[in-house]
This record gives C-alpha cells, sequence and structure tokens, in this order.
C-alpha cells in the first residue's frame, strides 16, 4: 500500500470521531491514587533497599466511552510505565484501576485474560513489537490462540485478512514477514492485531513516534476511522503536543510522576494554568513568522530532578519562575480551582495557578513582549 499523507491541519469533517461529543456516562476506565514505584537496592548477597523510583505517584483520571485522553510530557515522566500499570503488565504498587466499575489492578490468571480482551495496546516501535519469525496472518491471528471464542480455527484465517483490510492493508499480504513492509505498514499491522479481539479499549504508547510525519498523519486519521467504527475508547500518548491536540478531546500533563493538569484539548492548549503545562506549549514550533516572533517563549532553567528522589511539595518548583516559600512546603493538590472560570477553571496542581492567565492577556496587548523566566 502506498503511504499517501494527509496534513494534521486538515479541515475536520462532520462525523469524524474525536469532533463528536464525549459521553457523560458511567467512565469505562477510572484510575485512582495510582502508584509504581521500582526499589532500589544494594548488596550483591544480601540485597537491602535504599529507595525507590517513583515512576508513577499518585495518578488518577477517568476515561469515558467514545473518548480520546492524550497524556504527554518528557521522556521520563512515567507515560509509558503508566500505560504498563493500565495493562497489568508491571504491577501497580497501590491505587485503583476499574474496567467499567469492577477493580482490575489486582487481578491475575483467567480473570486478568478476560479483562485484556477488552483493553489491548498498541506498542511504539513498529520494529521490534512484530516478531520477525512470524508471518503477518500469524502475528495478527495469535490472540485467537489465547481467545478462540472470538474466532474458531476455520473462520481465522477470513478474520485475518479482514482485519488487514479494515487497517488499509492488501488481505493477500497475510503470508508476508514483517521485514517486507515499511513502518508505516507494520504500526498498521500492530492495530490490527490490538484490533483482532474487538476491544473497547486501546492504550497507544507513542504509536507514531517511530515513523515519517507524512505517515504520521496517515496513522492518525486510521485511529479516528477505527475509533468512529468500533466505537473505542483511547489512551493516547505522545510527547508530541500537536499530535496529541488533533487526536485528543481531553489532555492530561505529567511531569515525574504526577498529572499535574488535565483538561479539554481547549482548555489546555488556549487556557493553560500549570507552568509546566505553558513552558511545553511555548516551546511548540509555530509556521507562521510574525507569530513566532511576537509570542511569549518560556525557556526552563535547570535539569528534570531524579524520580528516586523528587523535590519536596511541588515537584516542578525547582524549574518554576513562579515558584515561592509554600510550593517547597505544600504539595499542590490537582484540582479545579474555585478563583477560575471559564476554560480556564479545569483541574492544575499548582498553587498559582490563576497567575498566568493575567501575563498572557499582558501579552496579547503588547505584541513581543518577552517573557523573563529567572532561576527560582
Amino acid at each position: 500500500m502506498t503511504d499517501g499523507a494527509t496534513a494534521l491541519s486538515a479541515p475536520v469533517p462532520q462525523g469524524t470521531a474525536f469532533a463528536q461529543p464525549v459521553s457523560d456516562g458511567e467512565p469505562i476506565l477510572q484510575i485512582r491514587d495510582l502508584v509504581k514505584h521500582f526499589p532500589l537496592t544494594r548488596g550483591v548477597v544480601v540485597k537491602k533497599q535504599i529507595g525507590a523510583v517513583k515512576a508513577v505517584d499518585g495518578v488518577s483520571f477517568d476515561l469515558r466511552k467514545g473518548e480520546t485522553l492524550g497524556i504527554v510530557g518528557e521522556s521520563g515522566c512515567g507515560k509509558s510505565t503508566l500505560a504498563k500499570v493500565l495493562m497489568n503488565l508491571e504491577s501497580a504498587s497501590s491505587g485503583s484501576v476499574r474496567y467499567k466499575g469492577a477493580e482490575i489492578s489486582r487481578l491475575s490468571g483467567a480473570a486478568l485474560k478476560a479483562v485484556r480482551r477488552n483493553i489491548q495496546m498498541v506498542f511504539q516501535d513498529p520494529y521490534t513489537s512484530l516478531n520477525p519469525r512470524m508471518t503477518v496472518g500469524d502475528i495478527i491471528g495469535e490472540p485467537y490462540e489465547i481467545h478462540p471464542e472470538v474466532a474458531p480455527k476455520g473462520e481465522r484465517r477470513k478474520a485475518v485478512q479482514d482485519l488487514l483490510d479494515v487497517v488499509g492493508l492488501n488481505p493477500e499480504y497475510i503470508n508476508r514477514y514483517p521485514h517486507q513492509f515499511s513502518g508505516g505498514q507494520r504500526q498498521r499491522i500492530g492495530i490490527a492485531r490490538g484490533l483482532a479481539l474487538k476491544p473497547e479499549v486501546i492504550i497507544c504508547d507513542e504509536p507514531v513516534s517511530a515513523l515519517d510525519v507524512s505517515v504520521q498523519a496517515q496513522v492518525i486519521n486510521l485511529l479516528e476511522k477505527l475509533q468512529n467504527e468500533f466505537e473505542l475508547s483511547y489512551i493516547f500518548i505522545a510527547h508530541d503536543l500537536s499530535i496529541v491536540r488533533h487526536i485528543s478531546d481531553r489532555v492530561g500533563v505529567m511531569y515525574l510522576g504526577k498529572m499535574v493538569e488535565i483538561g479539554s484539548d481547549l482548555e489546555i492548549y488556549d487556557h493553560a494554568t500549570h507552568p509546566y503545562t505553558q513552558a511545553l506549549l511555548s516551546a511548540v514550533p509555530v509556521p507562521d513568522p510574525t507569530a513566532r516572533q511576537t509570542r511569549d517563549r518560556i525557556v526552563l532553567t535547570g535539569d528534570v530532578p531524579s524520580p528516586a528522589d523528587p523535590p519536596s511539595g511541588c515537584r516542578f518548583r525547582t524549574r518554576c519562575w513562579k515558584a515561592q516559600e509554600r510550593c517547597a512546603i505544600e504539595e499542590p493538590l490537582l484540582a479545579r480551582p474555585s478563583w477560575l472560570t471559564g476554560p480556564a477553571a479545569h483541574e492544575s496542581a499548582c498553587h498559582f495557578a490563576a497567575e498566568r492567565e493575567v501575563e498572557q492577556s499582558a501579552a496579547e496587548r503588547e505584541p513581543g513582549t518577552e517573557n523573563e523566566n529567572p532561576t527560582p
């Protein structure tokens, strides 16, 4: 198949999945205070724990049916670990993961197998996530060996060919091997494998980061088409903010294992209240030279702290230009500030969430104003 590009900035057709309103019904996934710590040990014969890497540290959010929740943040912030814990590929240290109201974070054996049929994953690297010794038909059809009730043996070849057609590949490719496909085509195979068991939730862990830009657009458009066709719910993990905005209904921003801001795409991209989110957005490339020269650019100072020894209070305070004494003592909760209204009134973990809104308004009145970012 030829990988033709469709621009990410193209107008959104009426009826595409992400343009539709998200259901206000019961969440299909509920995550509460989810924690995943990896112990740090010392010694060879007798190991002694000396600390822990706090990869995910108290994350909470909901995912509703038909919704796409984008999760963004720097490398090492805990996004991929969160995905593995949600899939139970890594066991949670504490916290709750509920699927349709049923607790799944402590499941194992047959009970976990039953839930995993409904929650599938598309991995980041299409080159290493497919077994090079297996044909495409065997790769996509492998889930049927574990869940034979979905497709009996006599129907599996037809089911795999139908999936290849659904993701835009020639059904005759069923006997080919992964090395015979391009990167974009391999990711389509990975998506077909994720669809094989007819899941309700698909966790996409940076599914386009290893692909060319033109192919990224095609894969994103495919995911949107499939969401509309099969009523899927996505958790879409990425570090490219433009891609996340294109596909997501809501966006969550992670920093050092914490969710620091969450809201609709409009709330996050046009009315960000957390300093970290504002810094990320200010770094997004702008094609318009005039807008690029006049916009407020925030350059963060300092390095990202170690997740094994995060700062006290607010974890972002060591790089934040708003940081005050309170930030070192009191950890801000992810909550909707009562003093904010309109699109700015979404959940943000910052003691001074309202201040940036004032600064943005001033910058709009005085084009070209540079934002100073002194070292805290």
